[in-house]
Parts: C-alpha cells; structure tokens; sequence
C-alpha cells in the first residue's frame, strides 16, 4: 500500500520559518476554539521550536485564546524542569513566560522522577482525562515535532523499541543520547491522532534528515522507514514545515511556500 505523502512547506529562512509556523498556529488555534471551546497542544523540544515559541509569543491574535489552551509536551528529558536540557525550561523561557497561558494549563512530563515508568503512566492518565478517546490515542489539536540529524521524532530513536508499542499514548524511553539517555515520549499512535501534525525543521545538518523522511523509495514498508517518518495522520493533516536550507537535499517532493499554507479542516 502506497503512504501517504505529506504537505511540505517551505519558508526562506529561520526567521520566516518561525513566522510561518506562529501564523499556523493561530489558524489550527482559532478553528479549535470555534468548533470545541478549548485549544490542546503539544510542543517539540530542541532548539528550532525556541524562535516558533517566541514568533507565538507575539500573535495579538492569540490574547484571548490563552485562558482555554493547553500545553502538552511530545516528549522530556529525564531532567529536572530548572536543567537547560529540558524542554519544559525552554518552552518556559520562550513561550510560557511571554504569554498569560495558565499554570494549571501546563502539562509538564515529571521525567526527573528516576521511577520513569510511573511518570509515564501519571501522564498517560492526564492525557487521556483531557483528550480521551475511549480505547484508542488521545486526540491533539495541534502537535509540534522536531526532526533529529539520525530521523528521530520526539524520543522515538532509530531501532528503539518504543516505535513498536501501539497500546500505551506515553513510554519511558532507553538508550537516547549519551548526554539524557533517559526520557519519557508521547508514542506513534497518539503522534498520528493529532488532528494537526506540523513537523518544524531548520538547518542544512537536518538536510540529508528531511531527505530520507520524505523521498523514501516507492513502496517502502512503514516500518523501515526513519521514525519521523512513520508518523502517519489522516491524509491532508501532516504538514514538513522547513526553511531552505533544511530542504537543500529534496529532490521529487512538491513545494508550496511556508507562509501560504492553508490547514484543511
């Protein structure tokens, strides 16, 4: 069966990559408010979400949407929230600080708690109280990834037995990086439930990266493919957000500009 080929939008540079992705934002937020009265979201780590958080930041057009927003994470560091590794200390120097988004409102991974597999399970039962559906993943509005040099997504790592586990929406996660090795991570399944998948990406060092989540050989088994590739939402909900020189190695895949990009409903 052929996969699903998702958007790539392609903007000139980090500066207007940010751009691009505050101006989605504010569109994916403002069709949730109408249509459920609350926005969720769940944000990437590393550092390219950091110019998004602060383009975010500055979108008048979110003042009023702040009070019925929830901030999720895809995935932490098994550090504590103080550390600059963590991705809750970055979102809350770049976006929570700026903005008049709730304490109660953040849902922050405990992943410094050293028995990992409780923080997991403590943050599945939050999940799935706030987005539940039923038996199957909790439902995002928006999800936020960001896409690692070897094609990891999340703390989904090439070969890591978390991309197998289809009936669990968070797993603590082994053997990442020699620097936090331990982690917690939202799982495929509720990364492909999301109602909005925008992949954010910058760089030439994530080059060769985009290249192979995105011009793999037709045919390809899904499961051979890197794990930022295999996450999978309904055809038309993924979207590559990139800027020039992170999309420098494409070669088949279809291009629209960044900040024309229009989310279907």
């Amino acid at each position: 069966m052929e996969i699903d080929r998702p958007h790539l939008g392609v903007a000139a540079d980090p500066k207007a990559l940010a751009q691009a992705g505050a101006r989605l934002w504010v569109d994916v937020a403002r069709a949730a408010l109408e249509e459920r009265g609350v926005f969720h979201v769940a944000l990437a780590g590393g550092t390219t979400p950091a110019a998004l958080h602060r383009a975010v930041a500055e979108q008048s057009d979110l003042d009023a949407a702040w009070h019925r927003t929830h901030a999720w994470f895809g995935d932490e560091r098994a550090v504590p929230p103080t550390d600059r590794r963590s991705n809750y200390h970055m979102a809350q120097e770049t976006l929570f600080e700026p903005v008049p988004l709730p304490a109660t409102q953040i849902h922050r991974m405990e992943a410094e708690d050293p028995d990992l597999g409780a923080a997991a399970d403590r943050y599945e039962r939050a999940l799935r109280a706030a987005r539940g559906n039923g038996a199957g993943p909790p439902v995002l509005d928006l999800l936020w990834l960001g896409l690692g040099e070897d094609g990891h997504t999340a703390s989904l790592f090439p070969g890591s037995p978390a991309l197998a586990v289809h009936d669990r929406a968070v797993v603590p996660v082994e053997g990442g990086p020699p620097d936090t090795p331990r982690r917690l991570s939202l799982t495929l399944p509720v990364l492909s439930a999301a109602r909005r998948v925008f992949f954010v990406v910058s760089g030439a060092n994530k080059a060769d990266a985009v290249a192979a989540a995105l011009e793999f050989a037709p045919g390809a088994a899904l499961d051979s493919l890197p794990p930022a590739a295999r996450v999978r939402p309904a055809p038309g909900r993924l979207l590559w957000l990139v800027d020039e020189a992170a999309a420098s190695r494409l070669k088949r895949t279809p291009r629209a500009h960044a900040a024309g990009f229009t989310p279907r409903s």
